[in-house]
């Protein structure tokens, strides 16, 4: 092969390549033109028709975040919700966002002493924006060596929802919906980006029970799964039955061996017995 055929054939190598490139990203926007940008402003309208219904319903809504060194925050949902669109040529963004009042009353009340302890629990709170630490005692140098704690403020909880056609996906962030401070990601395949789907959602941002973050498995992993499953229910069976069998064994020896002691001991008093007749008839003789 000479040099020329080796150029032609890297040449073809590097088109195949740019098609192959070209032709995913054709397929990137034509499947955010077809679904995702529909699927968002499907979306958007869900979205609004759920929080305005929840902002008349107004559900007593509450929840709990564990915070170290303090307690469990709890909160309670306002249902005071800012929802908003933005639309961009090959881009969709959605933003949500509402308030939590913490529950003061509800919260633990609690005396924090010594100067680490104290910087800790201030610092969280500062952290998280969260008022509440009473400063009650400081030593000769100013530092605050004790403090009485009992968190109150509120909590901002958001969610953004974007779709673009450079990525073809729709990925969504949630921001203090499962842990304080925490952010839970998701994207989503536009094939999947559907009314159901928008259930969801729904029932996450309303805190009711969801499959959202639970994965589907695959088939093939659910049966391996399956398979283990069984082969682990037989596993304790037969252990179970084993042991059912050594507890039934031990105590047949045991019984056994209960026999045989009673059966030496009849043996025993039976010789003593024999002696002592031939101890007699030789007594009797003497005489």
């Amino acid at each position: 092969m000479g040099l020329l055929d080796d150029l032609e054939q890297e040449a073809q190598r590097r088109k195949a390549g740019v098609d192959d490139q070209e032709r995913a990203r054709q397929e990137r926007e034509a499947a955010y033109r077809t679904q995702l940008e529909p699927g968002m402003a499907g979306l958007y309208e869900y979205l609004s028709k759920l929080t305005q219904n929840l902002s008349f319903i107004k559900p007593r809504k509450t929840f709990r975040y564990a915070l170290a060194g303090y307690g469990d925050l709890i909160l309670q949902v306002e249902h005071e919700y800012d929802l908003k669109l933005s639309n961009q040529p090959a881009s969709k963004e959605i933003r949500l966002s509402f308030t939590c009042t913490i529950v003061t009353e509800e919260c633990p009340n609690i005396e924090v002493t010594g100067a680490t302890k104290v910087k800790t629990v201030a610092g969280a709170f500062q952290r998280y924006h969260i008022g509440g630490v009473t400063v009650t005692k400081k030593d000769p140098n100013g530092e605050v060596i004790a403090a009485t704690v009992r968190a109150r403020g509120k909590l901002v909880l958001a969610a953004v929802f974007t779709a673009d056609a450079d990525s073809g996906t729709l990925r969504m962030q949630f921001s203090n919906f499962d842990q304080l401070g925490g952010q839970q990601t998701k994207t989503v395949a536009p094939e999947q980006f559907n009314e159901a789907m928008y259930d969801e959602i729904g029932r996450y941002v309303a805190r009711e029970p969801n499959n959202l973050f639970r994965e589907a498995l695959p088939d093939d992993y659910r049966k391996q799964l399956r398979t283990k499953v069984q082969q682990e229910e037989l596993k304790r069976r037969w252990e179970a039955q084993m042991a059912d069998r050594q507890r039934s064994e031990m105590a047949e020896m045991e019984r056994q061996q209960g026999l045989a002691g009673k059966l030496t001991k009849v043996v025993d008093q039976v010789k003593v017995g024999s002696f002592f007749e031939k101890l007699r008839g030789l007594v009797k003789k003497d005489k």
